[in-house]
């Protein structure tokens, strides 16, 4: 793949402090392409993008409001002239170990508002600008247990599978105006967080993949890049698989 291709690119990415934002981002911005990184926690994009001052802009929104949404995406087209490519990486758990009884009706409305409604959200604003240039690529992170669903995570597993069931729906509404818009399904990312938890838990969570290990941000990345690069031109609507030979549909 010729990552050349992404010095003319302007790319939005959300949850773009931390885990898989945070690592594609910082590929993206290596590759040479210009940047607008969205994620509630300002204090972390400063920590993580200030050596980028002339290809990062930086914008510490709630990706849960969709008039925030929408005036930096408009404010992100105005500056730059265009949007290329938006990368939906923002995401939460909820609570967790619960059975769906128990589920509270708030906490599900938030896990949606973070996972589901932000990516709908940005969607939205990105593709009128996508539209007057007729290019666009798409990528929002799902998660494997939007295919499988998981036990104890109700609100986290549904809202995945909603993000899934949207990427259906507008890869085949913008099929024919060189837009692709993709989903990406992993299951556990080797992160800090999960270097954290008890080696019980990760052996726990690994032994469902054939692999018998975590994906790398590096792993995540690579496909990321291949999903938003020119080269993915006649995919689209698919929810791509990084699970280790977990999920193989």
């Amino acid at each position: 793949m010729d990552l050349n291709n992404f010095k003319d690119s302007v790319a939005v990415i959300t949850g773009a402090a931390s885990g898989i934002g945070c690592a594609i981002a910082h590929r993206l911005l290596r590759e040479g392409a210009q940047t607008a990184l969205i994620d509630i926690n300002g204090k972390a994009l400063e920590t993580e993008f200030s050596q980028y001052a002339s290809s990062a802009r930086l914008f510490p929104v709630d990706i849960t409001s969709e008039s925030q949404v929408s005036e930096a995406i408009d404010e992100i087209a105005r500056f730059y002239g265009k949007v290329d490519i938006l990368i939906n990486c923002a995401g939460i758990t909820g609570p967790t170990g619960i059975l769906s009884h128990e589920v509270g009706s708030k906490d599900l409305q938030t896990v949606f508002g973070v996972n589901f409604f932000s990516c709908f959200y940005t969607a939205k604003a990105v593709l009128p600008h996508m539209l007057k240039k007729n290019y666009g690529r798409i990528l929002h992170i799902a998660s494997i247990a939007g295919k499988e669903g998981n036990a104890g995570m109700l609100a986290y597993s549904a809202s995945k599978a909603a993000v899934i069931g949207m990427t259906k729906t507008q890869g085949k509404e913008y099929a024919e105006t060189g837009i692709t818009i993709n989903a990406m399904a992993p299951t556990v990312i080797r992160t800090p967080l999960v270097d954290a938890m008890p080696a019980r838990q990760v052996e726990y969570m690994t032994d469902k993949i054939p692999m018998k290990r975590c994906g790398t941000l590096e792993e995540a990345t690579n496909l990321a890049l291949y999903i938003v690069s020119p080269q993915n031109s006649f995919t689209t609507g698919f929810t791509f698989d990084l699970t280790g030979g977990r999920a193989t549909y």
